[in-house]
Parts: C-alpha cells; sequence; structure tokens
C-alpha cells in the first residue's frame, strides 16, 4: 500500500506529522536554533524531545522565538517528549510537571515513556512492570486534563506493548522505535496497525552508516534522490514517521524533500532485504 501524505490520524483524534526533526545531543540554545529554524522553513512541524536529553527547555525557548519569525502559533506545531527513566513509578508525575515546566507549554502534542526500564535496576527485577504500570497511569492522567493531547512508549518490545495493551485504561497512541531496512521491524509495526498504534522510526539513518550501504545508493542513483532520503522514503511509504536530526541546515532541508517521489515496489523490496536485525543503538530493552 502505498501512502504520499504528510501526517497521519492518531486514536487520540489528532494527526502527527511523518516528517519530524530529532533533537538528540542538540543540546545548546544555538544548535537547535540553527536546526529548527532551517526545519520551519522546510515545512517541518514536529520536534522530538526528552528529558533525558536535557534540552527541553532549550527547545521550547527556541520554539518560542521562531515561531512568530516564521508566521506561525504554537498549535502549528507539534512537540514530542519522554519521561525518564529515572522517573518511573512514584516519581512519574513529578517527571511530567517537570517536562510541561521545562518546555514552557500548556500541553505536549505527544508524551512517551523513553524506555520500559527503570534506572539503577538489573534488566530482570520483577519492579520494573510495576513502574511501567505507574508511569502509564500518570500520563493517563495528564492526557485526561488535557495537558497531553497523547501518549505512547517509546523502546518498547512487543512483549512490553502487549502487556501494556492488556492492562491500559488509555491505549498508546503512537510507539516509537528504532527501525530502518536493516531492523524493520516488521513482527511489531504489524502488532501496532492491528491494535490502531502509529509507528514511529527513529535512528532511520542508522546513525549515518546506511548511507554508505551499495543497495541504499543504488537506489538513491536510479531515483535521483540523495541515500537520506531514500531511507526516509522507505518508512513513510509505509506511513511510518520518522525523526532525522542534524545540526547542519543543509541536511535538514534535504531531509524534508521525501514527499515529491515514491520508491517502486522492487526499490522496496531490495531496501526490506537488507534486514538482518541490525540495532545501531547500543541499549537493547529486550531482557528488561
Amino acid at each position: 500500500m502505498q501512502i504520499d501524505v504528510s501526517s497521519a490520524a492518531l486514536n487520540s483524534g489528532t494527526q502527527i506529522p511523518l516528517l519530524g526533526l530529532g533533537t538528540y545531543k542538540l543540546c545548546t540554545y544555538e544548535a537547535l536554533y540553527k536546526s529548527i529554524s532551517a526545519a520551519l522553513e522546510a515545512g517541518y512541524r514536529a520536534f522530538d524531545t526528552a528529558a533525558a536529553y536535557d534540552n527541553e527547555a532549550q527547545l521550547g525557548q527556541v520554539i518560542r522565538d521562531l515561531l512568530p519569525k516564521h508566521g506561525l502559533v504554537r498549535a502549528d506545531v507539534f512537540l514530542i517528549s519522554k519521561l525518564g527513566p529515572e522517573d518511573h513509578g512514584p516519581r512519574a508525575k513529578e517527571g511530567c510537571l517537570k517536562s510541561l515546566q521545562q518546555i514552557g507549554c500548556e500541553y505536549i502534542d505527544l508524551y512517551l515513556l523513553h524506555w520500559p526500564g527503570v534506572t539503577g535496576l538489573e534488566p530482570t527485577n520483577p519492579l520494573h512492570a510495576k513502574y511501567r504500570s505507574q508511569s502509564w497511569a500518570a500520563l493517563e492522567e495528564f492526557y485526561d486534563s488535557g495537558k497531553f493531547k497523547a501518549i505512547g512508549v517509546s523502546n518498547y518490545t512487543a512483549s512490553h506493548f502487549l502487556e501494556l495493551l492488556r492492562s491500559c485504561r488509555v491505549p498508546p497512541a503512537v510507539l516509537q522505535m528504532e527501525c530502518h531496512p536493516k531492523l524493520n521491524q516488521v513482527q511489531l509495526w504489524n502488532i501496532c496497525r492491528k491494535a490502531g498504534v502509529h509507528f514511529q522510526a527513529y535512528s532511520s539513518l542508522g546513525k549515518g552508516a546506511l548511507l554508505q550501504y551499495a543497495e541504499v545508493n543504488y537506489v538513491a542513483e536510479n531515483r535521483g534522490r540523495t541515500p537520506a532520503q531514500v531511507l526516509l522514503r522507505w518508512a513513510v511509504q509505509q506511513g511510518i514517521s520518522v525523526l532525522p536530526r542534524s545540526s547542519h541546515p543543509q541536511c535538514v532541508q534535504e531531509n524534508s524533500r521525501i514527499f515529491g517521489f515514491e520508491l517502486s515496489d522492487k526499490d522496496m523490496q531490495r531496501l526490506f532485504a537488507l534486514n538482518c536485525d541490525t540495532r545501531y543503538c547500543t541499549r537493547d530493552s529486550t531482557f528488561i
């Protein structure tokens, strides 16, 4: 099924842009300003941060400073943040409030549990499940109040996700996970699709490693596109939203040009054939 729209409907009743800007490691006001300004000019309307990135306050200030310069208001952008692993369980409400205060907005469009485990506990500790449940209950309260327009999870495996679906009062709207042709996450994506949950990818470029792959470059040359555009298009053509990050305005703008072309079935198959369950992000939540 070919999808060529710039946003997707969430089960919360809101729309999520398929293209967003990741901000991991963009920690200073200056770095964020440069990338976000280029992104807004190129048509990005979603911006992803997290408590663990230590840049929520800087991102919030940059957004407030830049929106009027681009003729935009708060409702024109979709802000994503995440509860840090150290704030799971009894500290979840405090962590949620801190994110709102740091970003400096009345609401956050999408708020995620960043990780299925708690900082400082061994992976096999049964308290992880208890704290996940407590944290989700806190997110549900903030969703009920309108402070979070949608809630979801990040780095949840199929078992974590199915556990949540069995127990939640408000279903997750989004599952965010590392995803690219070498880690295509087909099983997890299909579970999300059947549950009516949007799947969002991070590390779509494999931290840059996938830009060098011969198969990716072959498709890029045939389509007259950059390798990055091909990798991002591979995802959005499936209805998966992406969050490429760059500190270079030219790359930010190049990465936005993913809606004016289509990969053929053969192109998609060539990229799917790269799958070998390779992770480029070193943290793995499988054993929590």
